[in-house]
Order: structure tokens, then C-alpha cells, then sequence
């Protein structure tokens, strides 16, 4: 057993000669359990905290986005989908606005409407093969919609060529029966588009449903002609096809506007503008072809 240290050794600082630090353990280890000498810590420097494995104050920064009330990509994107709408709709409402201006020359102009009633075959079917081509040229070729000045001429000579089919089916008809199935028209499409903004219903999800109403109008109408030609009547056919055609085309507006507006299961690109516009027109004039064909009969 050692003796006690002395006053002076007690007493002595660390650097001066004759500490002896063995006497209070002070060159001991210090405990195991505080590892000190595991390299955890040390007597020179402040723990260093890793920011990775400090947990995150995510609390802090819910309320942080929840008071500033501002998501920057969020307000980004609805700022796109604003402005891509906005676009989708002007378009719209200058083919629609050309088509109305079409129908009217073709009915209320009497020489024209003569005209196209008995000499105008052959320009219908110029403007329908027009139709046909600039339609599926727009549909089927992603680079000439999306690409400018082409697919702004394209939807020129499209909704020309549709405007003046439109036009020519009017002027078989009574004028006041034109301007009835335009303004039943106008107001089914807006009603139905408001229809299609406020659901709930997610119809982008009826693809399907919607291919098979096409395949039985398409076969039904061949049914309607072979009945129409081969025993000269069927006007109750007539009907029910101009009904159902009406029906399937303003499922496809429901379609086609919740596509637009986005936040369904399937939506366009902001690029998409021209074939936003392009989809939404052709629905709107079959369903006015469609409802002018239920409500008059043609001369």
C-alpha cells in the first residue's frame, strides 16, 4: 500500500516537476462506459454532429410551407394547366366561331344555298377527304401538331374544310331548325362541360366503354343506309341513330374536357394544345350534326 502524497505534490500544477498524476488517476483511462477513449469524443475539441444523422424537423417545415401558403412547383404547374386551358379554349372558340360563320353564309345566302344543293357534290367531297387527311395528319403525327407555323395551318385547312361539310348539311335543312339545333347546341356543350369540371367521376377511365358506343354507332349507321336503300324507309332508324351518335359524342366532350382540365387518371401535355382544341371541336359540331339530324327532316 503507498503512503499518501505530500502537501507539495498535492498541491503542484500539471506542469510544474513533481506532479504525479498517478496519485489522483489523472494518467488513467477514464471509464469505459463515457467512452472518451473510443474516439468518440475528445478534452480539445466540441462534439462534431453529423447533419445527415440528425433527425429532421419536419414539423417545423410543414408549418414553415403551411404559413407561407406558397408550394413553388405546385403553382408552377397550375400555372401551366392555366394557361394551356386558356389556350385550348381560345382555339376552340375561333374554329366554332368559323363553322358558325360557314352555317349562316350557307342558309341565309339563297343563291350559295342553291348552289350547294345542286351543284355543290363534288366540293363536299373534296372538303370531306380534307377532313379526313388534316385530321389524321394532326392525330397521328406528334411533330406536325406540336410544332409551329405546321400545326396552326393544319388546323386552318381542318376546320375550313369541317366548316364547310357543316355548312353544306345545314342548307338541306329549315333555317329555323338550324338555328334551334345551334342554340341546343351551345347550350348542351356548356352544361356538360361544367358537368365534366365539378365531378367526381373520373370518366378518362371509360376509354373502353367509349371505343365500344363508336363500334356499334358506326355499324348501326351502315345498318340505317342498307335499311334507308334497300326498302326506302327508315326514319324511326334515323332518329334513334342521330340520338344515339348525339349521346356518344357528348360522352366523348365529358371525355375529352376532363383530359384538359387535368387531375384525372389520364390528361394531356401542356403541348397538346392543338389537339386539345382539335378533339373538342369535332365533338361539338357532331353533336350539333347530330341533333339537327333528330330534330328536322332533311329537303
Amino acid at each position: 500500500m503507498s503512503a499518501p502524497p505530500t502537501y507539495d505534490q498535492a498541491t503542484a500544477h500539471p506542469s510544474q516537476p513533481g506532479f504525479d498524476g498517478k496519485a489522483y488517476g489523472y494518467n488513467q483511462p477514464a471509464p469505459a462506459a463515457y467512452g472518451y477513449n473510443q474516439g468518440q469524443y475528445s478534452y480539445d475539441q466540441e462534439p462534431q454532429i453529423n447533419p445527415s444523422s440528425a433527425p429532421a424537423n419536419s414539423h417545423s417545415e410543414e408549418m414553415g410551407v403551411a404559413v407561407a401558403g406558397f408550394n413553388p412547383s405546385s403553382f408552377s404547374d397550375k400555372a401551366v394547366r392555366r394557361g394551356f386551358i386558356k389556350k385550348v379554349y381560345l382555339i376552340l372558340t375561333a374554329q366554332v366561331l368559323v363553322t358558325v360563320a360557314f352555317i349562316c353564309f350557307f342558309i341565309f345566302v339563297i343563291p350559295v344555298k342553291n348552289w350547294v344543293r345542286t351543284d355543290g357534290l363534288w366540293f363536299y367531297i373534296c372538303a370531306y377527304c380534307t377532313f379526313l387527311i388534316t385530321y389524321f395528319v394532326l392525330v397521328c403525327c406528334p411533330s406536325v401538331r406540336r410544332k409551329s407555323p405546321g400545326n396552326f395551318i393544319c388546323l386552318i385547312v381542318f376546320t375550313i374544310a369541317f366548316s364547310y361539310m357543316a355548312g353544306t348539311i345545314s342548307s338541306f335543312h329549315d333555317t329555323k331548325i338550324v338555328l334551334l339545333a345551334m342554340g341546343i347546341t351551345a347550350a348542351v356543350c356548356i352544361s356538360i362541360s361544367i358537368f365534366a369540371i365539378q365531378t367526381k367521376i373520373d370518366f378518362t377511365l371509360c376509354s373502353g366503354l367509349l371505343f365500344v358506343l363508336v363500334m356499334v354507332l358506326f355499324f348501326f349507321g351502315w345498318a340505317c343506309m342498307i335499311s334507308y336503300y334497300a326498302w326506302g324507309h327508315g326514319a324511326i332508324l334515323n332518329a334513334v341513330y342521330a340520338g344515339l351518335g348525339a349521346l356518344v359524342f357528348a360522352l366523348f366532350l365529358i371525355y375529352d374536357t376532363q383530359m384538359i382540365m387535368g387531375g384525372r387518371k389520364i390528361e394531356l401535355s401542356p403541348e397538346e394544345y392543338i389537339y386539345g382544341a382539335l378533339q373538342l371541336y369535332i365533338d361539338v359540331v357532331y353533336i350539333f350534326l347530330f341533333l339537327l339530324s333528330l330534330m328536322g327532316k332533311s329537303n
